[in-house]
């Protein structure tokens, strides 16, 4: 949809007007008011001399699809309408001037340095008619009482506390220009006070001249966007204009629009927010007996995500609509009665998830996880299939093929919201049994290449190898723990070098094949402590001495749990234990993914190998 917003230079008074009498409010999304004492003079300083500060981006309220909760801008008390528009852009300038210029209150601001202030601003009049001082030296931030002090507070400097002391001191309040009585009676009380003072008067006149007119007659220019404007174009827009400020989630949207449904029996507004905190503790498992970190990185939109796919899911199903989709304008458009429906059921979805990535994935912790992305459709799946379906194992090795696919496959890397929409329906039938054709099985394609290019934890494919590993149950080399669920909940694993480092650059063994993950394995800090920059052989020993009982078989079993070839391990012959790693690594993705890695004895595998892999 192309909006065709308009555009107009609006007076300055009649804005603040708007802002004082609530035709013109906030979304509730906006961030709060947060310019200090500083700033505050810069925009008067400007204000005074006619400098442009920017045009203010407006929303025309009254669209009953996009209903945000609004509020009043900060300082304004007494308005009760409705708006007419809500201000996407300019709240802080808007704040700002209306607070030193329109109320008569004190501002509240604070410090550069956040130290809170209640502030007053003032022109002295000589000051801002001489081009030798900076204006903004020319706007004074008075406390309060109206008086500046020193000395601990002993000794004031500066009285302002009554209109006397500002005719005599020919300083002008600032927070009277837009009030004709309070400026009549201040003009009024100025000319008595100076009426045989012709120099006085005269400066005064050309202070209202050359300042006060350029004040009354600033005009801003103002972007209209029309009530029919989507609600993606509105979080695109406040993006784009809020670049320097908070970054609009499309979950800020989205609690904006469900705070206008109300609760039938308090009348309270429906808080999102709080409402996701609840959530949040049900998928990280809060109160678990087996706590881990696993889905702690689910966040609120991904969550809304998920909640969309489902509601777009069942919707599809009903007749409702004709596709499966969860790109932003269909979260952004989620309606407050499918999330309260459809909420619980994915809550479920991903506490299915997270076991299933615990007992059969062996994906314990947070930092492991390959691709969080791909958490929505596999929660959405489990949502929709339900808990009795998902527990039977037919269930579990359909999904664990898909699930290695897409990290092996590298599938969840980019934006995957079609892929989200197609998994679920093809998993589903699948599940179902009514179809097996599913596209990110089939697209899947792991290459015997990609092996000496996976160097560090960033890539998803690393983390899943490391995965599977644990699956196989390796166990540490010191201590014969197996790397399972408990076992490293216990004692923290990590992944380091089978050939040390150190021990591969004395050698001129390439880096490609000694940091790449042929030659990577998990085991506890203390074996790695006593594995060292030593040769496999010198390090074996040393751990056999170590050990007490440990038997040079025993130690074979463990060092085999990792697949790897303990008699080129133990003489030190890497070229014969890296490509035999390399087989067995290829062949748990071939289990993983269900399909076998095809370039094993290409030309292009046995040259970065130095041997075919097959």
């Amino acid at each position: 949809m192309v909006i065709s917003p308009s555009s107009n230079d609006i007076n300055l008074s009649e804005l603040l007007q708007k802002v004082a009498n609530g035709n013109m409010q906030l979304p509730e999304f906006q961030r709060s008011w947060t310019w200090d004492d500083n700033r505050i003079r810069g925009i008067i300083a400007s204000l005074t001399q006619g400098y442009p500060m920017g045009a203010i981006m407006r929303l025309q309220y009254g669209n009953p699809d996009i209903c945000f909760k609004y509020r009043l801008f900060e300082g304004v008390t007494t308005a009760t309408m409705e708006p007419d528009f809500l201000v996407l852009d300019g709240q802080q300038r808007l704040t700002s001037i209306y607070q030193a210029l329109w109320a008569d209150k004190p501002v509240l601001t604070k410090t550069e340095k956040g130290k809170v202030l209640k502030r007053f601003y003032y022109l002295p009049m000589k000051d801002c008619l001489n081009d030798d001082i900076d204006r903004f030296d020319a706007v004074l931030s008075i406390p309060e009482d109206k008086k500046v002090k020193k000395n601990f507070d002993r000794d004031i400097v500066l009285d302002l506390s009554d209109k006397t002391k500002e005719y005599e001191l020919q300083m002008f309040p600032v927070n009277i220009v837009y009030n004709i009585t309070a400026l009549t009676q201040w003009i009024t009380g100025y000319m008595q006070y100076y009426q045989n003072d012709v120099d006085a008067q005269n400066l005064f006149n050309r202070f209202q001249i050359e300042v006060l007119q350029t004040i009354t007659q600033y005009k801003l220019p103002v972007i209209t966007l029309d009530k029919s404007t989507p609600r993606e174009a509105v979080c695109k827009v406040f993006e784009n204009v809020n670049t320097g400020g908070v970054a609009l989630t499309v979950f800020e949207l989205v609690t904006a629009t469900f705070a206008t449904y109300h609760d039938p029996n308090t009348g309270d507004g429906f808080d999102l927010r709080k409402d996701w905190l609840k959530c949040q503790e049900i998928i990280r498992g809060i109160g678990d007996t087996l706590r881990t970190d696993l889905l702690d990185g689910i966040d609120e939109t991904t969550f809304l995500t998920a909640v969309t796919l489902y509601t777009s899911y069942q919707n599809k199903k009903a007749g409702i609509t004709g596709m499966v989709s969860c790109k932003k304008k269909d979260v952004l458009n989620l309606k407050y009665t499918d999330y309260q429906n459809n909420r619980d059921a994915v809550l479920s979805g991903f506490q299915m998830a997270r076991e299933f990535l615990l007992t059969y994935q062996y994906i314990f912790r947070r930092r492991d996880l390959p691709y969080a992305t791909q958490l929505i459709p596999l929660a959405t799946i489990f949502a929709i299939i339900g808990s009795s379906k998902g527990k039977e194992p037919n269930t579990t090795k359909i999904l664990t093929q898909w699930y290695w696919c897409g990290i092996l496959g590298e599938m969840y890397g980019g934006a995957n919201e079609t892929r989200y929409a197609n998994d679920v329906e093809d998993m589903v039938d699948a599940i179902m049994e009514q179809s097996y054709s599913v596209r990110t099985i089939n697209a899947a394609f792991f290459s015997a290449t990609r092996l000496l290019t996976l160097q560090t934890r960033l890539s998803a494919a690393y983390k899943g190898i490391m995965a599977l590993l644990y699956k196989e149950k390796c166990q540490d080399f010191m201590n014969k723990t197996t790397i399972d669920l408990v076992n490293s909940m216990v004692q923290s694993p990590d992944i380091h070098h089978i050939f040390p480092e150190a021990y591969c650059k004395k050698n001129n063994i390439p880096r490609e094949k000694y940091n790449s993950i042929v030659n990577k394995t998990p085991i506890l800090p203390e074996t790695n402590r006593s594995i060292g920059g030593d040769a496999p052989s010198v390090y074996i020993t040393r751990i056999l001495n170590k050990v007490n009982g440990l038997t040079p078989s025993e130690m074979q079993i463990r060092i085999e749990s990792h697949l790897i070839d303990y008699d080129a391990l133990s003489s030190d012959d890497f070229d014969t234990y890296f490509i035999d790693r390399a087989k067995n690594l290829l062949n748990l993705i071939d289990n993983a993914m269900g399909k076998k890695v095809a370039d094993r004895d290409s030309e292009e595998t046995i040259r970065q190998f130095g041997g075919c892999l097959s």
